[in-house]
């Protein structure tokens, strides 16, 4: 495994055609090691958004290459970039994009269906157990609604954590937070890096900074300045990350083994032992009631 999560070379994205053409990257070159902490920044309009969505395979540049972890993403079908998004990276917005009509819990299982996890149980497991590590168990059960703005940024790092991805992008994911709950979030975000995360993000904030270990500022869609803070022999060392799998990766310290039941899989586990129960009852109850109503007709016929 290269030391090379990311490669970028030559990539350029414009919008309109001839004179009326605008380009939001041009020749962009950007190479991203493996633990790295990059703080993205620049005036708005410089092409620090394109770039996250071309990175998240959320857009794709006219021209240039892509190399994601070795391989190419350039003639990837959409079906395999979304595949491919939803086990190596996690997204975080500015507006959080949880679904308003799903509880927290719904919310931050959702990337796990994507990921190919089948059992529905398995996904509320590795829900509940990335909530606690954000201290938001008690909230399971509440909607986006019912949250102030710091918890809900809190649940979008967790949706973006529980597949165990090994790269976050996040897009100015303190702009709509007050100080403390900005300071709340970094601390999170820092911790993660800690791990082992390759973290990209993007904000106007110079005083956050500090929890980088680069900073790029971006000017009319290229790089204007690169300032690397800590050599690439200091990286964090990279976590180990198992795809497909709905539990979460053992770099989470304070989630439960997996030969322990949590208190939750026990519920999980008696609830479908009763649905099991109810539905054998109304299955007797069925055959019942067709022998009775056939000997009617068979009566009736006579």
């Amino acid at each position: 495994m290269g030391n090379t999560v990311i490669e970028l070379k030559s990539l350029s994205r414009s919008y309109g055609y001839g004179e009326g053409t605008t380009y939001a990257l041009k020749d962009f070159d950007l190479e991203v090691k493996r633990g790295e902490f990059i703080m993205i920044m620049g005036p708005s309009g410089c092409g620090k958004t394109t770039l996250l969505n071309i990175i998240g395979l959320l857009d794709r540049p006219n021209f240039g290459s892509y190399v994601l972890d070795g391989e190419s993403v350039a003639r990837l079908s959409a079906r395999k970039k979304a595949n491919l998004r939803s086990k190596k990276i996690g997204l975080i917005f500015q507006d959080f994009n949880l679904i308003p009509t799903l509880n927290v819990l719904d919310n931050v299982a959702l990337p796990l269906i994507y990921s190919g996890s089948k059992s529905k149980s398995k996904r509320y497991i590795a829900a509940d157990n990335i909530l606690k590590r954000f201290h938001l168990e008690k909230r399971e059960y509440f909607l986006p609604f019912q949250l102030s703005g710091g918890q809900k940024q809190r649940v979008a790092i967790a949706r973006s954590l529980v597949a165990s991805p090994e790269i976050i992008l996040a897009d100015e994911p303190t702009g709509n937070l007050d100080s403390r709950s900005a300071h709340i979030v970094m601390e999170e975000l820092k911790a993660i890096h800690e791990e082992g995360n390759t973290i990209i993000m993007v904000t106007h904030n110079p005083s956050l900074t500090t929890y980088a270990t680069r900073v790029i500022h971006m000017l009319d869609g290229g790089i204007d300045t690169d300032i690397k803070t800590v050599a690439d022999a200091d990286l964090p060392q990279p976590i180990s990350v198992h795809f497909g799998r709905a539990n979460l990766d053992r770099k989470n310290s304070d989630l439960a083994p997996e030969s322990e039941s949590t208190s939750f899989e026990i519920d999980i586990k008696e609830e479908i032992k009763t649905t099991k129960k109810k539905t054998k009852k109304s299955t007797r109850k069925l055959k019942k009631l067709q022998k009775k109503t056939a000997k009617k007709k068979k009566k009736e016929t006579l």
